[in-house]
């Protein structure tokens, strides 16, 4: 038996090797403009007599799906979209590819790209009432600050578990990174000195120093097993209050402070993704014209409307040998388009209805 067993294990990497050839769904690395894409995405498989490699591809896809929902949906809307079928998240793929594959030890390993077709995305999204985000990733400093009001007592930087195990826990769906201050001197002294009023006081003193325009402080106030959270984000100079608060938590434990600290990154992703949220039930109709002999303007300028999350389609509706007359579907409003655009150097006239690109 186990003569045979090595026989057919043979057998079946042979054609193993040429199935990877003939997959039933076709594999490329071409990527389309308007499209999400999901790379790294790691699968493995025993590699036994009834072994079909469609499945594990299948897997990936799933896998894949469920990495780009959990980048672009609040923590909140995520369960919704658990149920996913497999069939529904076929037809919203474009392509993929298998970046590697290994065969160690009877168990089968692949690395998949995944590009996702983003109006199809939003489109499913949209028919759950679920607004998606754009993606972006941002670097915040962050201030960690826990006061104990029993005996006014402050802890910070390494002297706090939460700081010195914050950059500890990540997962590769977190958007946010984050910068956490040196231990300074002076900062400590300028909080206590702002203890009393440590609530209101913006803390401007010492997050500039960073060069960062970004910065959230997390004053944990803590008392016995129950701590209340609030969360100072500044965001572009526009500065938001979050409270939490928790029960049952020692600050102490480490098992406690790491589930402290995932809570904490979940909201603050959230609010992140909130603050770029796309309502894709805007669909602004954008008519513009352009001069049909400049190439390269033409070019540059179908370039950032592929690079803009905000656009949901665009399209050519005439041209003639001096102009091309484009429509453009924008979710959002006409002073966000001109902005975003004008952020590129596209500026442009709106005297009529068809605007003209200068």
């Amino acid at each position: 038996m186990i003569i045979r067993f090595k026989n057919f294990s043979q057998f079946l990497y042979i054609f193993f090797a040429f199935l990877s050839l003939n997959i039933f769904f076709f594999s490329t690395d071409k990527v389309e403009a308007k499209s999400f894409d999901v790379n790294n995405i790691e699968i493995s498989k025993p590699f036994e007599i009834n072994f079909d490699k469609n499945k594990v591809i299948d897997d990936g896809f799933i896998k894949a799906f469920s990495t780009l929902i959990s980048t672009i949906i609040v923590s909140s809307d995520q369960a919704i979209i658990k149920g996913t079928k497999l069939a529904e998240i076929k037809g919203m793929i474009e392509s993929f590819s298998v970046k590697e594959e290994k065969f160690i030890d009877d168990i089968y390993y692949v690395n998949l790209g995944v590009t996702f077709n983003k109006k199809k995305i939003f489109n499913y999204l949209e028919n759950k009432n679920i607004f998606p985000s754009v993606p972006n990733r941002k670097k915040f400093l962050l201030l960690p600050i826990i006061i104990e009001e029993k005996n006014d007592n402050l802890i910070i930087f390494s002297e706090s578990n939460l700081f010195n195990n914050w950059n500890e826990y990540n997962k590769k769906t977190y958007l946010l990174e984050y910068l956490l201050p040196t231990e300074d001197l002076e900062d400590l002294n300028l909080i206590k000195k702002n203890y009393d009023i440590i609530e209101k006081y913006n803390f401007k003193e010492i997050t500039k120093k960073y060069n960062l325009d970004d910065s959230i402080v997390t004053l944990i106030f803590k008392n016995d097993d129950n701590i209340r959270i609030l969360s100072r984000i500044t965001i572009e100079d526009k500065e938001v209050l979050k409270n939490l608060s928790f029960s049952d938590i020692d600050l102490d434990d480490k098992n406690d402070t790491t589930d402290l600290i995932e809570k904490l990154k979940i909201s603050y992703e959230d609010h992140w993704k909130i603050f770029n949220r796309i309502n894709t039930s805007i669909k602004l109709p954008i008519f513009i014209r352009l001069d049909s002999n400049d190439n390269l303007k033409i070019s540059n300028f179908e370039k950032i409307l592929n690079e803009i999350n905000l656009i949901y389609d665009y399209f050519v509706l005439k041209f003639d040998k001096n102009y091309i007359h484009y429509q453009i579907i924008f979710n959002g409003t006409p002073d966000i388009f001109l902005k975003l655009m004008k952020d590129r150097n596209f500026v442009f006239s709106t005297q009529n209805k068809t605007w003209i690109l200068q």
